[in-house]
């Protein structure tokens, strides 16, 4: 029987052994995530603030803004301080953390992005009965389903690769604990649990993408018969983000679990790995803004509710009042 030294903690490589390199890329993560909470937190804010963004829509979209400012949250943070102390070591208990919230976020976040499919589907393909069908309960009921499946998720998922016992190397090629990595230096003969916790995983993703396809068929049926072009055009302005953000988050996905396993990890998996994490995060706010109007009028109403410029008219005014005054009660006194 072999003998092998049961593993109790990993070392996180990032990318890169010299420890300027580990600063820049450190400080580099950190102007990326802060960039990524400030976009995020002001859409919130603004469906939070604005009367006119009070629909299912926005109210699914402000979860997905929470759900990214989570995701975010996990990886970066921890690899900024990594790379400030030059200490790469996590302990078995942080390493299953992480991968626990990041696949609870991840599916919360697929199953938003779901149920904001079907939340277009009622609104373009059954007009009139779409606030009876999407009224507050129910879009509350979607999003607290949303969380708890993800938790449960994460929780089945990371359970299964962690009741596998680790031993020989310790090293994770990755800037944060991740799955793939861990499967490698596995040395359970059977890996019939986490194969099972995958299986899981699969099938709710395949769920969701039936059900998005699905959705956009009917949508797009549906925008095709209508006789305006202004009419498609703006049925169309109301999908498209979302459908970007969907595409988006599935790609990168794709390229860090379904691409064929390397015996060598290479910088190349550490760059999808990125791109799984703050690609998505940070494109959202941008999509949704550049391309929704109602986003833009908010943005432009929160900007004139914090300086109106009647206000500063009226106190530059105001001013040059005062200052005219007081120069001809000068002129008197001196005279």
């Amino acid at each position: 029987m072999p003998n092998f030294t049961r593993i109790t903690g990993f070392t996180l490589t990032g990318f890169s052994d010299i420890q300027e390199l580990q600063t820049v890329c450190g400080v580099s993560f950190l102007v990326m995530y802060l960039a990524i909470l400030m976009s995020n937190f002001l859409i919130i804010t603004l469906i939070t603030l604005d009367m006119k963004l009070q629909t299912p829509m926005y109210f699914f979209l402000k979860n997905l803004s929470l759900f990214d400012i989570f995701l975010v949250s996990v990886p970066i943070p921890n690899f900024f301080v990594n790379s400030l102390t030059h200490n790469n070591s996590i302990s078995v208990q942080g390493c299953a953390f992480q991968i626990l919230l990041m696949t609870s976020f991840s599916a919360g976040e697929i199953f938003v992005l779901t149920v904001m499919s079907y939340d277009r589907y009622i609104a373009i393909c059954c007009p009139l009965q779409y606030e009876v069908i999407m009224n507050s309960g129910i879009c509350a009921l979607m999003v607290v389903v949303s969380w708890v499946t993800g938790v449960l998720f994460g929780t089945v998922y990371t359970t299964g690769t962690f009741s596998m016992p680790f031993c020989g190397s310790n090293v994770i090629p990755q800037f944060f604990c991740d799955v793939p990595s861990l499967l490698r230096i596995s040395c359970s003969e059977t890996l019939g649990v986490i194969y099972t916790s995958i299986g899981i995983g699969m099938l709710l993703c395949m769920s969701c993408f039936i059900c998005v396809v699905i959705s956009y068929f009917y949508i797009f049926s549906t925008v095709l018969k209508i006789p305006t072009a202004k009419g498609q055009s703006k049925a169309f302005s109301t999908c498209i983000p979302h459908l970007t953000v969907f595409t988006v988050f599935v790609a990168t996905a794709c390229f860090v679990y379904l691409k064929p396993p390397s015996d060598v990890p290479s910088i190349t998996d550490r760059l999808f790995s990125v791109l799984y994490t703050v690609l998505p995060p940070a494109l959202n706010p941008l999509i949704y803004s550049l391309r929704n109007s109602d986003v833009k009028c908010a943005l432009k109403r929160l900007q004139q509710n914090l300086c109106p410029r009647s206000s500063l008219h009226l106190t530059l005014q105001n001013i040059c009042q005062w200052y005219s005054a007081s120069q001809v009660t000068s002129k008197m006194f001196n005279s």
